[in-house]
């Protein structure tokens, strides 16, 4: 046989072989999906949620529904077989304990793909006690949003900012420069929350919109607050050496990751994390500086009170949220499992307190104003 006459054959022998690859995955393709990936349920209540499974083109497959926790929730049917001309399977669910638990499945077919078969139930035991958790978390949301404004309101007052300490400020725009940038990231830009969702399959994203408003809020009202401090008398503040150094410090870490990041080394959802973490190492230091200097004053004047009582007030009402959904949905993991989120709430209102002790009783009878106002400080050019 001439190769002429072998050509033809070779062919059709590619195009059969094509043709059955093409029927095996025609055939092993099957969409399947879940009607909701959230189920809140009060306990001793039921719920439903539905399994959508389209394109299926294997006989006689079936689904094992698999829970994370079974003493919380119970679900029936836990076995369906997968049928050609039924598309829809419907699943009741009963809640039996307050927490949170994973819903997944498994086949007895290899070939399909279960990956967005999954769903969270939320089990809680009380729903007006929910509903006063949200209220809670509205209330200190807008504490902390509105607690800048005393402080701009009394520089402006009082046509000077001394006694607010610069390296609080610095810190602070720093802080919540970076968190902005760590939550625009994560919520806006697709490739880094394709990222997380790659390292966290199961997970939803952690930034909400009103978490960007306030990160944005908070750096814009910071910068208002730093502009005050070229425009109004200042004495001879300035930034300290040791604050630049610490400033110094986190701008070479963060210009590396920044590069690394580009060059593809690590990711950019690696990147944002350390920013996240620079923030947070920030929120640990950022109120010494202030303490420090009104106790070398002796005085409070030029620190707004109204700044701390708000700011104290959204991190205890912030700590209460906390208890309270752990208690309501038995989930006290939350705080002593993984204690930084509450740890740096009680940090914060820990110095707030102190501020109050120092504005209210150490130094509540200062005449520090008054000899300021007789033999005003030189100022400085240049807050840094």
């Amino acid at each position: 046989m001439s190769k002429i006459q072998m050509y033809p054959l070779h062919t059709r022998r590619k195009v059969l072989l094509s043709f059955v690859l093409l029927t095996v995955l025609k055939t092993a393709q099957c969409d399947i999906t879940v009607s909701t990936q959230e189920l809140p349920l009060q306990l001793n209540d039921f719920g439903q949620f539905s399994i959508i499974a389209a394109n299926v083109g294997v006989e006689n497959a079936s689904l094992h529904i698999v829970i994370q926790h079974e003493d919380i929730i119970k679900i029936k049917p836990r076995d369906i077989v997968l049928l050609q001309n039924q598309t829809i399977y419907n699943f009741t669910v009963e809640a039996t304990s307050a927490g949170h638990t994973e819903v997944s499945a498994n086949s007895t077919n290899k070939n399909i793909n279960l990956s967005n078969v999954f769903l969270r139930a939320t089990v809680y035991k009380n729903k007006p006690l929910g509903v006063f958790s949200i209220t809670i978390g509205w209330v200190y949301f807008i504490a902390w949003s509105v607690s800048f404004y005393p402080q701009i309101y009394i520089n402006y007052k009082r046509k000077s900012v001394v006694g607010l300490n610069f390296d609080f400020l610095v810190l602070n725009l720093i802080g919540f420069a970076l968190y902005s940038t760590f939550n625009l990231g994560l919520y806006t830009i697709p490739e880094v929350e394709k990222q997380y969702f790659e390292r966290y399959p199961r997970g939803l994203n952690p930034v909400k919109v009103n978490d960007i408003v306030f990160a944005v809020h908070a750096f814009v009202a910071t910068f208002v607050t730093i502009a005050q401090c070229f425009i109004y008398e200042r004495g001879d503040q300035r930034v300290s050496i040791i604050a630049r150094i610490i400033l110094g410090i986190y701008a070479v870490f963060l210009t590396i990751s920044l590069i690394l990041s580009g060059v593809y080394v690590i990711n950019w959802l690696d990147f944002l994390y350390y920013c996240s973490y620079v923030k947070l190492s920030i929120t640990l230091i950022k109120y010494i500086p202030q303490a420090y200097m009104n106790y070398k004053r002796k005085s409070t004047v030029g620190w707004s009170i109204g700044n701390i009582i708000l700011d104290f007030t959204g991190g205890v009402l912030s700590m209460l949220q906390m208890i309270l959904d752990s208690y309501n949905y038995n989930d006290w993991v939350s705080i002593f499992g993984d204690p930084t989120k509450f740890g740096l709430g009680l940090f914060s209102v820990i110095f707030d307190v102190f501020f109050i002790i120092q504005h209210y009783f150490l130094y509540r009878n200062t005449n520090y104003e008054e000899i300021f106002t007789k033999s005003p400080l030189p100022q400085e050019l240049n807050i840094l």
